[in-house]
């Protein structure tokens, strides 16, 4: 509730520091309204004169409540009709096929399960115990079970991303740690690696998460193999080997990732006025630049980019030039240059397009979420388990960059993904088109007057 609450703003002046305060914003219009109404007994109605005093207003003011978990059980009634006269003719109204056939999970208990495991990294044996406060007991396996099904049937859509990102010519990639108990072949504790990818045109922008073994070039060059265009990452191997495998592809170099060295650097430096420091002042300038052009049209960033950026580029460049043969090159300061100048020409790539960013930060904050996560359920527990997390998280983040809802996205789409009989119609469910007046909270509060009693 931190955006409904009174807040203040911390503004930097030359001078001071002062602070702004933002009132406080209303509450969600959807939300339903229960009136207490507070009057005067009549005595207090009655004016010292004897006369009635008239009610010439009222002051309404709103109040926040919040009522615990509840659960409803839905009960499909399917109707049968016969012929009288002839005894056949036997039909049976049909029910709409159910996110898991046969289960008692409704889409939208399995849609909040999933979104508080991937979208808030609740694990699902704290989930077994807040469902056993309201009286429900459901196995912990089972829940997983539920899990790794509702993945599988999103994979439909999951291919639609895929597709989606590599028909667009700029991608992005990163990757981070996974550890998975039970997989053939292997230690508990060896590690294994989720990949993120993300790409796709800005209105169509996605983000697939990759659960493998490897950390190799062979995961990248496997998912890449029929793009073209540029792909931004950081300056590990992978990716070197990848691109001289796949001629179609260009490499974008990370500018952040080389700041980041030149930070620890700094850490160590007595000097605010030392090699790092000044490094890091460039590269400042460099982002106030970036951050100036950003609502400008791609060829206009890149003009700006030429005029503006590439002297204090050069700058930066000559710089680490003069400094590399005065500085160790296995302090933290030569390494911070190494680095920086070893990635140098894939730094200057953005130049080349205005649709480009000089960092991988997209990645870096789309593959955290996944980070945070796992501290929460520390692994996975089987490689099934580790797949389904990979596509789940897929679909969270991409929910997150479009501004909607995953939860209400996820119970919309189990709720209609079983009737899909073609492509355009699955694709109308995928986060980037879906109609988000479909996802108002309204329409998924049940209306109880309308259900048969008992």
């Amino acid at each position: 509730m931190a955006d409904i609450e009174e807040s203040e703003e911390d503004i930097q002046v030359a001078a001071h520091t002062r602070h702004k305060k933002r009132g406080r914003k209303g509450l969600p219009a959807h939300y339903p309204r229960v009136e207490k109404i507070y009057d005067l007994t009549e005595s207090e109605k009655t004016c010292e004169c004897g006369c009635m005093l008239s009610c010439i207003g009222e002051e309404r003011t709103e109040q926040l409540e919040v009522i615990p978990e509840q659960a409803y059980v839905v009960v499909h009634v399917q109707k049968k009709y016969a012929c009288a006269d002839c005894q056949g003719n036997v039909k049976q109204a049909v029910k709409p096929i159910q996110p898991i056939p046969g289960s008692i999970a409704g889409p939208q208990l399995l849609a909040k399960i999933i979104s508080d495991k991937f979208n808030y990294g609740l694990p699902l044996y704290r989930q077994e115990k807040r469902l056993q406060q309201l009286g429900i007991d459901i196995a912990r396996k089972t829940l997983s079970l539920w899990v790794i099904r509702i993945s599988e049937l999103l994979l439909p859509l999951e291919k639609l991303m895929q597709d989606t990102l590599l028909n667009y010519d700029v991608a992005y990639s990163d990757e981070t740690r996974v550890q998975v108990l039970d997989e053939p072949g292997r230690k508990a504790e060896a590690q294994s690696w989720m990949w993120l990818f993300s790409g796709g045109n800005p209105k169509e922008f996605c983000l697939l998460y990759h659960y493998d073994v490897s950390r190799g070039h062979e995961v990248p060059l496997a998912f890449f193999e029929d793009f073209k265009g540029y792909l931004h990452c950081d300056g590990f191997s992978a990716y070197e080997t990848l691109a001289r495998k796949n001629k179609n592809i260009k490499l974008s170099g990370c500018l952040y990732h080389a700041r980041r060295k030149f930070v620890e650097a700094d850490k160590l430096s007595q000097k605010k006025s030392g090699i790092a420091y000044r490094a890091l002042l460039l590269i400042q300038k460099l982002a106030k630049k970036e951050a100036l052009f950003k609502d400008l049209s791609p060829d206009i960033i890149r003009q700006k980019r030429l005029e503006e950026e590439v002297p204090i580029l050069n700058e930066l460049h000559a710089l680490l030039i003069d400094s590399q043969p005065k500085v160790p090159p296995k302090s933290t300061l030569g390494g911070a240059i190494s680095y920086t100048l070893n990635q140098w020409p894939k730094l200057l790539v953005y130049l080349e397009d205005g649709r480009l960013e000089n960092n991988n930060n997209r990645s870096e904050r789309a593959i955290k979420p996944f980070a945070v996560g796992r501290k929460n359920f520390l692994f996975c527990q089987s490689v099934d388990g580790a797949i389904a997390a990979a596509r789940l998280y897929s679909f969270v983040e991409t929910c997150k960059w479009h501004g909607i809802s995953f939860y209400y996205w996820l119970a919309y789409v189990l709720s209609h993904i079983q009737q899909c009989k073609t492509v355009e119609e699955l694709e109308a469910l995928l986060p980037y088109n879906i109609d988000k007046d479909l996802l108002a909270p309204k329409n998924f509060i049940p209306d109880f007057k309308k259900l048969p009693d008992g």
